[in-house]
């Protein structure tokens, strides 16, 4: 998984390191520490910025009480049945079923 550091994400958003900052405090973004870097996922963002539905998804999974390490790896794993990976259904314009699933975990 390609991951890009802070300033990174903040240069392919067209954003100030500290809007980005408030996109990981907002839940809108998540990010993991590796080598005590901050780093997020490269496949959250999309030309127009975040994964369209990635904030709402996180916030499905956030209110159902998984912690961000749980909700990167649900959002990493295959899953036959959509096919493919959450995160690449929700770049494929399949996030209304990506919800769905994440609600359903709730239960």
């Amino acid at each position: 998984m390609e991951v890009l550091n802070l300033p990174e994400v903040a240069e392919r958003l067209g954003l100030p390191i500290n809007r980005v900052h408030q996109l990981l405090r907002d839940g809108q973004l998540l990010a993991e520490r590796r080598n005590g870097v901050l780093v997020v996922p490269a496949q959250f963002l999309a030309a127009g910025g975040v994964v369209k539905g990635l904030p709402g998804t996180i916030t499905v999974l956030r209110d159902s009480g998984y912690s961000t390490e749980e909700i990167l790896r649900w959002l990493f794993t295959e899953d036959d049945t959509l096919p493919g990976t959450p995160i690449e259904a929700l770049r494929g314009d399949r996030g209304r079923e990506v919800k769905r699933r994440a609600q359903a975990l709730g239960f």
